[in-house]
């Protein structure tokens, strides 16, 4: 397949070139491209996470899920309907299913129906009207590989991190078919292995090359906990029910949860909301004590999704100026890392930041 030829090619250049790099930046807040620069290009596109880079993101970010042929992905959604052309592709037109996800049915095309060479036909849209369609239906579904020779071989003077999800573990576990007795946790983590990501955090072999693993099921974070050294965030979303523990919101940030996963994870990436929540009329509430309690317990907190644009409903107290949302949270909250669409309007924040701010990340996980 020409794909994996291009991946052998940018992972042998990648071995064979010897390019400074610049140490791996760990004394400002991290800038997580959220899927890539999803802003610009549709989502989890090489081109989105090349952009990235160019545009300063210390990560990049991807979720992984898995292919009928149990192959891993970088594609968000478990359906393809909203971000692909799959709907334009009639020879596919059987293959609609109705499964029960978190116990509510949902009916679409399921990634885990197709092989990694009939997803690999698909082309790949812009899941938001108000960003630019020009390069819908002109890139392919990266696989787990691809997205990390992206960030191997990236021109960038800065070593570039990734920070990949394991999505959906146990829907995914249910509907593909693992060989030899593994799971999909396992599959995921020997890619990981295969390059060399597996080392404590902030040690001189992770500042080479940096990566977390995040997930909001709790269990599948145990489960690598003795299987891989590489620092764990658990993603954190309010007024949900994890797919695999059943633990409520309520549960998850309790103090004595809390307590108990700080020994598994070196942090939590909750949504902005579980931080600064926002009323029915899109006006900030007060703060809660999410980021306090965690800090307490010496985890960094990755809050998602910051966009850059005014028309994604920014909460009114920002007067419509997204750095503003950025400086509360990084100033005044002082998070450890903000998950962007857009990383270059973060990364022109943090160019700001850097001349004021006498900040260094205190809330290190040594």
């Amino acid at each position: 397949m020409f794909y994996v030829s291009l991946l052998l090619l940018l992972l042998l250049a990648g071995s064979d070139c010897r390019v400074f790099r610049f140490p791996f930046q760990t004394n400002e807040p991290y800038n997580i491209a959220h899927r890539g620069s999803s802003g610009e290009f549709p989502e989890e596109s090489v081109l989105a996470y090349k952009r990235a880079i160019e545009e300063g993101a210390d990560f990049i970010e991807a979720d992984i899920t898995a292919t009928k042929d149990g192959k891993l992905i970088c594609f968000h959604d478990l359906i393809l309907d909203s971000v692909t052309d799959v709907h334009d592709h009639p020879e596919f037109a059987s293959r609609k299913q109705t499964y029960v996800v978190d116990g509510v049915n949902v009916t679409g095309y399921f990634a885990v129906d197709f092989t990694l060479e009939e997803l690999k036909s698909l082309r790949l849209i812009q899941r938001y009207p108000n960003r630019d369609q020009s390069y819908n239906g002109k890139l392919q579904i990266p696989t787990f590989e691809e997205f990390i020779a992206i960030a191997l071989v990236s021109p960038k003077s800065e070593r570039v991190g990734i920070y990949v999800e394991i999505k959906s573990p146990t829907f995914i576990n249910h509907h593909v078919k693992w060989t030899e007795g593994r799971k999909f946790e396992d599959v995921f983590l020997n890619i990981l292995k295969k390059y060399d990501y597996n080392a404590k955090y902030l040690t001189k072999e992770w500042l080479h090359k940096p990566v977390f693993i995040q997930s909001f099921d709790p269990s599948s974070l145990i489960y690598l906990h003795n299987k891989t050294s590489s620092p764990k965030i658990l993603l954190i979303a309010p007024d949900s029910i994890t797919s695999d523990t059943k633990q409520t919101y309520e549960e998850i940030i309790s103090d004595d949860y809390l307590d108990y996963i700080s020994k598994i994870v070196v942090g939590i990436g909750p949504a902005k909301e579980a931080i600064a929540p926002v009323d029915s009329n899109n006006k900030l509430l007060p703060v809660t004590d999410l980021v306090d309690k965690a800090h307490a317990r010496g985890l960094e907190v990755h809050p998602w999704t910051f966009n850059h644009e005014r028309n994604l409903l920014l909460p009114f107290d920002y007067h419509q100026d997204p750095y503003r949302e950025y400086d509360m949270f990084v100033n005044t909250l002082e998070v450890d890392g903000v998950f962007t669409d857009s990383p270059e309007s973060f990364e022109t924040y943090r160019r700001e930041w850097r001349i004021f701010s006498k900040r260094k990340r205190p809330y290190k996980n040594e």
